[in-house]
């Protein structure tokens, strides 16, 4: 928004749509995007697991806003509906969301933005914690994405016993299908990935040879854009906001927003 006027119109429309996922399931999701004839870049938001929730919707409407056809698909649909904490307790109860399932959706919401007539052709995934180990994921597993932003994503790197029947493969093991330029943003405070964690992914990426730029805060732990909560760091909240419209620029082109 840096081109920004107070002369310019503003617009925006956000509801609930509805589109094919794994297993030619019907999944809902949240979309919002700007009025107007476009061409608009695109950004799937992969939620964290405490669910499809209101700081995700809010962000949704963020994307919009900053001139991007947004969409964030309820990942947990499989697990019936209700409140968000009680269909995300289901989905524990369960051993968590199957990796596989993940990745169809998500593929299918970003063939959902590109299908669009106001689209520009390019879709970046955006997620935080699960979402953001989800977003790598589906970034080394598919070709859904022209760019990726993992914030402080969880569990990219899996060892042995961490595996379990539906996460059964440690996504870092799958770098190398890495098919975009990756924005990575992390706090040194953070135990899930802790600073250790962190440098073997990008050890990792560097050695093969992928497009990637990690940006790190001494002062941040795990989940520091969540402004409703008291992990919440404002400068670093504003830094890391500043980095990630600065990549989707760049990657997917600007917007007419």
């Amino acid at each position: 928004m840096d081109d920004y006027t107070t002369d310019m119109y503003e617009g925006m429309l956000a509801e609930t749509v509805a589109f094919e996922g794994h297993g030619g399931n019907r999944i809902n999701a949240y979309f919002a995007r700007p009025l107007g004839p476009g061409p608009f870049p695109g950004v799937v938001l992969v939620h964290h697991r405490p669910g499809w929730d209101e700081w995700y919707k809010e962000v949704t409407r963020k994307f919009a806003y900053h001139g991007y056809l947004a969409v964030c698909p309820n990942l947990y649909f499989s697990y019936g509906h209700g409140k968000p904490e009680e269909v995300t307790e289901r989905m524990r109860a369960a051993g968590g969301v199957h990796d596989d399932d993940v990745v169809a959706d998500v593929a299918g919401a970003a063939a959902f933005l590109r299908s669009l007539p106001i689209s520009n052709g390019k879709v970046a995934g955006f997620g935080s914690c699960s979402g953001g180990r989800h977003v790598f994921l589906v970034a080394c597993r598919t070709r859904s994405f022209d760019a990726a932003v993992d914030c402080w994503g969880g569990s990219v790197i899996q060892r042995g016993d961490q595996l379990t029947p539906n996460a059964p493969v440690s996504p870092l093991d799958y770098a190398e299908g890495l098919s975009c330029p990756l924005l990575g943003l992390f706090g040194d405070e953070d135990t899930n990935p802790s600073k250790a964690m962190v440098d073997e992914t990008e050890a990792e990426l560097k050695r093969l040879g992928k497009k990637y730029e990690f940006h790190r805060y001494p002062k941040a732990g795990h989940g520091f854009f969540y402004h409703h909560s008291p992990r919440y760091r404002q400068e670093e909240a504003v830094d890391g906001w500043n980095k990630v419209w600065e990549f989707l620029g760049r990657t997917l082109g600007p917007s007419p927003r």
